[in-house]
């Protein structure tokens, strides 16, 4: 990987290769089927808006998500902070409690696996398990879409290569970014085709990837519906994107493909739903849509709680960006406390009561700090990591249930998935539209003791450094009629 990789620009990148045809969403064709999206963390639902969303996957959960008729559902499986036993099973339990609500609600459904866009995560074990459960229900799977690209965060595919980068930054490959060093889903290649053959340890070859070039998907239409129609045996198909028409372009194509036959599980970054059912990109949420519904609790807060769990520097500017606008208080849960068995209760106690009376007078970020603790053996810091965990969801549910927050901001995934799931008690939930342009969810939980509280997926390493405070800044400043005091 190399250490200090030099940016390329989008003009170099797009040099030679023409616009492609405008599509409006209302081109894209009806898929006559629901999606259902396993998502491996709750930050993929950034791209899309007023879409059912349930942190676990009862049939009974699955019914009531399918039953409002939306073209998409989300299920937040939080698989990739699992290891890759729980993750297989998570979406085996997934897709065979999917096909029964599916077959109970006289549903014609698809599935998406909704991961990383920037290669991280289970792959290929997802979209195999999916595909596997699929032909075991009797749909044979011709072709697994590759298509990781995430443009509104800097993600793009050009001649089959995945970049990270900014139109201002410039774009370098992703194997050669930090992202590729991840220690756990760590890898080298920034090739797809390549990726592919490294990730499945050569049982798939590169030269068995279909690969569909930029140029291509912008010029012909029919060559690309025909690459798709000759996938089969679950071939792997790499689709380059750069803009929301890209997307567009490849939904417009993936009907075809479909309605002759072709059947497909998606492997995808965020947007791909949004494109592929249709969706046109929301505007970021004003004021007054960011407040909370009529449902929440009566509560005499003045703010909102922030909860940060992301270490990533990002995250760490965006907090201290905030506290200079705004002077938000902020109290450390200190990690060596919390596993200190003697101590730990009591400071648990202290930091909630600490943001309970914060809230009086305004917002509090509560965040995880102090110094790290490895355990003796990995099972060890497992155990640790999941008292930490507890910890936070421990928090949170003294601060809601003494004085519910106007607002929840919950900054990193594995973070937002325990907050929301554990601490929040929050099994359904509607995802009303970004706080910034493609970026940064709000969740409307539909159970729970917050429910109609607004909940702000945050994922650690997106934005710039003022986006926190901003975000905060358009919570703060609707009407909140309903609220007391």
């Amino acid at each position: 990987m190399a250490e200090h990789p030099s940016p390329t620009t989008l003009d170099d990148l797009l040099r030679g290769i023409p616009a492609g045809p405008p599509v409006a969403s209302a081109d894209i064709p009806s898929p006559g089927r629901t999606f259902i999206v396993l998502d491996d963390d709750p930050t993929g639902t950034q791209s899309v808006a007023d879409l059912p969303v349930i942190t676990g996957w009862s049939v009974e959960d699955l019914v009531w998500a399918l039953g409002r008729g939306a073209p998409a559902v989300y299920v937040m499986t939080n698989s990739r902070s699992l290891d890759a036993d729980d993750a297989a099973r998570v979406n085996t339990e997934v897709v065979t409690h999917a096909l029964e609500a599916a077959e109970r609600t006289g549903t014609a459904i698809a599935f998406v696996s909704r991961s990383d866009s920037t290669l991280r995560g289970h792959y290929p074990l997802e979209p195999d398990t999916i595909a596997d459960l699929m032909e075991r229900a009797g749909t044979p799977v011709d072709g697994i879409i590759l298509s990781p690209a995430f443009p509104d965060a800097g993600r793009i595919t050009v001649g089959g290569i995945h970049y990270a980068g900014s139109p201002t930054a410039g774009y370098v490959p992703v194997g050669e970014t930090e992202f590729a060093g991840d220690k756990t889903f760590g890898y080298r290649a920034s090739q797809l085709a390549a990726w592919v053959e490294e990730k499945t340890g050569g049982a798939v070859p590169a030269g068995r990837v279909l690969t569909i070039d930029l140029t291509l998907l912008r010029t012909d239409e029919d060559a690309v519906v025909d690459i798709l129609g000759s996938a089969a045996s679950r071939t792997p198909i790499a689709v380059d994107c750069v803009e929301e028409n890209d997307l567009r372009l490849l939904a417009r194509a993936l009907q075809r493909a479909e309605d002759a036959g072709s059947t497909f599980v998606y492997r995808v970054g965020p947007p791909f739903v949004r494109a592929r059912i249709g969706q046109e990109p929301h505007q970021p949420l004003s004021p007054d849509q960011a407040q909370p519904a009529s449902t929440a609790p009566e509560s005499d807060a003045r703010g909102g709680l922030i909860v940060v769990g992301s270490h990533v520097g990002l995250t760490g500017r965006q907090v201290d960006a905030l506290r200079a606008a705004t002077s938000t208080p902020e109290i450390v849960l200190d990690v060596p406390t919390v596993l200190d068995d003697a101590r730990g209760p009591a400071h648990l106690a202290e930091i909630a009561d600490t943001a309970i009376e914060a809230l009086r007078t305004g917002s509090v970020v509560v965040r995880r700090g102090g110094a790290f603790v490895a355990g003796r053996d990995a099972e060890e810091s497992l155990e640790f990591a999941r008292r930490v965990s507890q910890a936070v969801v421990e928090v949170v549910q003294r601060i809601v249930a003494a004085r519910c927050p106007r607002f929840i901001i919950a900054k990193g995934g594995i973070t937002s998935s325990d907050v929301a799931s554990r601490g929040l008690g929050m099994s359904r939930a509607i995802v009303r539209g970004p706080m910034l342009p493609g970026i940064v969810s709000l969740w409307e939980p539909q159970d729970g003791p917050a429910a109609g509280v607004p909940y702000i997926v945050f994922a650690g390493n997106v934005g710039d450094d003022d986006s926190l405070a901003a975000v905060v800044a358009t919570l703060d400043a609707g009407t909140g009629s309903h609220w007391a005091g």
